[in-house]
């Protein structure tokens, strides 16, 4: 800490608050991605060896982890990316001293940053996240990496870093010891309601006791475990409904946000091979762009002037604001920065 210099920079994005507000299909859209569907079945195939230990020593479904990673780090792409990661315990030094909201909370995790530290577990320089110190694949806080990571290579130390032994391992047991994850059990599925269906609370009951309200899958297969506790979501009035169990409370223990939750299960469905939501949200687009189409956005939005920061297919933040800056340009509404097939239509009359 000697020659410590705070980066103050994290006060910006502490207080920011995001300038495009996306409908939840659309945040599902971006987030279950035509790229991230494709690039987790061959992370599958990849590291089907660990992930089959694992299932074993945890219990926890391999896509589900596969998901995790795709949404928290792009399967590995941006752990030490500049753009998007920081030294971490700089960041955490000046949210401690800036007298935030949460105050206590950014000492507390400056202090388990630097405990991770003086076991050998990583050096300083080495220790690169996001601006709030969540970090590696699996995007850990300090606290996550001291007290729930796995040594699961035996290499000496806990890393969530370099080869994903370790964060595959650390987060299963996350997902397990704090999210209470049952080995067996899905997340849940989607689901039909018969038309004279009242929703009435919040209650848990056995798939068979919904199967006898008359909810039925919404792809007509029969409820495998009719048993297991479920309670019913419908996130957005006409669109699709939702049965969730306890494993989609201990994905919500890894972020609390219903949309993060069901992006994770719906991915770790997608590349599974199951198919995309029956019913669709109101407003929503026929389909997801495909990768050719998100880099075809890209390449036409750089030909006008914005700045997509390249066309990998990928829809990073610079992508979505130079789609918000087309939109506002062209009066399109609402200005809301999904790159999706409307905006690509747009794009090929204006080319």
């Amino acid at each position: 800490m000697g020659n410590l210099k705070p980066d103050t920079s994290v006060y910006a994005l502490f207080d920011n608050q995001d300038e495009v507000k996306e409908a939840l299909w659309q945040y599902l859209n971006r987030r279950v991605s035509d790229i991230r569907i494709i690039t987790g079945k061959q992370k599958t195939t990849e590291n089907a060896a660990l992930l089959t230990r694992i299932e074993k020593d945890y219990g926890i479904d391999r896509y589900i982890l596969l998901s995790l990673w795709g949404n928290e780090s792009s399967y590995g792409d941006v752990i030490d990316n500049p753009k998007y990661m920081r030294p971490i315990i700089p960041a955490l030094a000046a949210l401690a001293f800036g007298g935030s909201r949460r105050r206590p909370y950014w000492e507390a995790e400056l202090l388990n940053a630097l405990v991770i530290v003086e076991r050998g577990w990583a050096n300083p320089k080495d220790m690169i996240g996001s601006w709030a110190g969540a970090m590696g694949h699996t995007q850990w806080m300090p606290e996550v990496w001291l007290n729930v990571g796995v040594d699961y290579d035996k290499d000496g130390r806990i890393l969530p870093f370099g080869k994903v032994d370790d964060a595959f391992a650390g987060t299963a047991n996350y997902l397990l010891t704090r999210g209470k994850y049952r080995r067996g059990e899905s997340w849940g599925c989607e689901v039909k309601l018969p038309a004279s269906f009242k929703v009435r609370g919040k209650a848990s009951h056995p798939y068979s006791r919904w199967r006898s309200m008359g909810v039925t899958r919404a792809d007509g297969a029969a409820f495998s475990r009719p048993n297991d506790l479920v309670r019913l979501r419908i996130p957005v009035d006409g669109g699709p409904a939702f049965l969730t169990g306890q494993n989609f409370a201990a994905v919500m223990s890894y972020n609390p946000a219903f949309s993060y939750a069901l992006a994770v299960c719906h991915l770790a469905d997608r590349i599974r091979g199951s198919a995309d939501f029956i019913q669709r949200f109101p407003g929503e687009e026929e389909r997801i762009p495909t990768v050719a189409e998100v880099q075809e956005i890209q390449k036409l939005l750089t030909a006008m002037g914005f700045n997509t920061d390249g066309a990998d297919g990928r829809v990073g933040r610079d992508t979505m604001k130079a789609v918000r800056a087309f939109q506002q340009k062209i009066n399109m509404e609402p200005a809301d920065g999904y790159p999706g097939l409307a905006v690509l239509a747009r794009l090929r009359k204006g080319a």
